[in-house]
């Protein structure tokens, strides 16, 4: 949202965790840890999708995109965490803040309307397999990543631009910058702005959630009438994105349609880290482990490694 500024303002104060430098050193090993892993995890994910041709379809193109937003999201937010956690003076300049603020608003829209994405991804796949070559075609998948993201800028972005708010304190109680701490830091009446982040959040959080949950129905419905011995392989098609929905949509959820009181507690502190920390760092581990085609592709690359690592009885064969 717009600062509409009594004084000026050029810097903020991430209060973060706590001021206590053994904490501290814990978390800084322990966020370090989720980082590395995360962009590996992500990097590798983007890897193998771009260098196998078998896995040139519109499903890992989706997946490939996830993980680009993934690496945004801690990108954007753990390298200046991870500073913070050894440093004793956390601020942040006031562009840098106002940068995180939109780029987590956009890649937060831009994860829940792909997630919807990749949900009708499935359900083509499998409720109308004979037609999918032309409903999916590259095309298209081209025109619904580039509608993800312009829906997003427009949902998420744009109307905050024009809500002035006058910032009457630089001291956010928060490890980032973020939209519903930041508001917290107004002077005014700030009832219009928390009703203008829930409709936000109504139309890119529970209409996302809504079309994934039809989708499903509809899948479900369809593999009951297949043989029982089709069944357990037409359902793991979709277990993966099924825990990446659940995990990212019920801790995003939490926060924006939790409670008012949350907004002044540390409790929003502690839900952020699962959607922006540990979601970034488990999709991929999630869908390698739960993927015939990506775990082979990883093998062929680290031989040696992914045969100690990685399960080696697939659990999954994809389809389209």
């Amino acid at each position: 949202m717009g600062p509409k500024n009594q004084t000026i303002i050029t810097e903020f104060i991430l209060l973060g965790f706590t001021t206590n430098p053994k904490i501290n050193l814990a978390l800084f090993f322990l966020f370090l840890v989720i980082y590395i892993v995360t962009t590996v995890g992500n990097g590798l994910i983007i890897l193998v999708v771009i260098i196998n041709p078998k896995l040139h379809k519109p499903m890992y193109f989706f997946l490939c995109v996830l993980s680009i937003l993934d690496l945004c999201y801690s990108s954007t937010v753990l390298p200046k965490l991870l500073t913070d956690l050894l440093s004793t003076e956390r601020t942040i300049p006031l562009i840098a803040c106002f940068f995180q603020v939109y780029v987590i608003l956009l890649v937060e829209g831009s994860e829940c309307q792909l997630l919807a994405v990749m949900a009708y991804d499935r359900y083509i796949a499998i409720c109308r397999p004979l037609h999918y070559s032309i409903l999916m075609r590259w095309s298209v998948c081209y025109r619904l990543v580039w509608l993800v993201f312009i829906l997003s800028f427009m949902l998420c972005i744009f109307p905050s631009v024009f809500v002035p708010l006058t910032i009457c304190s630089n001291r956010i109680n928060h490890f980032m910058c973020e939209m519903l701490a930041f508001i917290t830091l107004s002077c005014e009446d700030i009832n219009s702005n928390q009703l203008l982040v829930f409709s936000i959040s109504f139309v890119t959080l529970l209409i996302p959630l809504m079309l994934i949950l039809l989708s499903y129905a509809f899948i479900i419905r369809s593999v009951l009438k297949i043989r029982s011995t089709g069944r357990s392989k037409a359902f793991s098609t979709c277990t993966s994105h099924l825990g990446v929905v659940a995990l990212y949509f019920g801790t995003v959820m939490l926060m924006y349609f939790g409670p008012s009181s949350m907004y002044s507690t540390d409790q929003e502190k502690y839900s952020s880290i699962f959607y922006v920390i540990v979601s970034p760092m488990l999709n991929p581990l999630i869908y390698s482990l739960n993927n015939k085609d990506v775990k082979e592709s990883l093998k062929k690359l680290f031989p040696n490694f992914t045969q100690k690592c990685l399960p080696q009885n697939p659990i999954t064969t994809e389809r389209g």
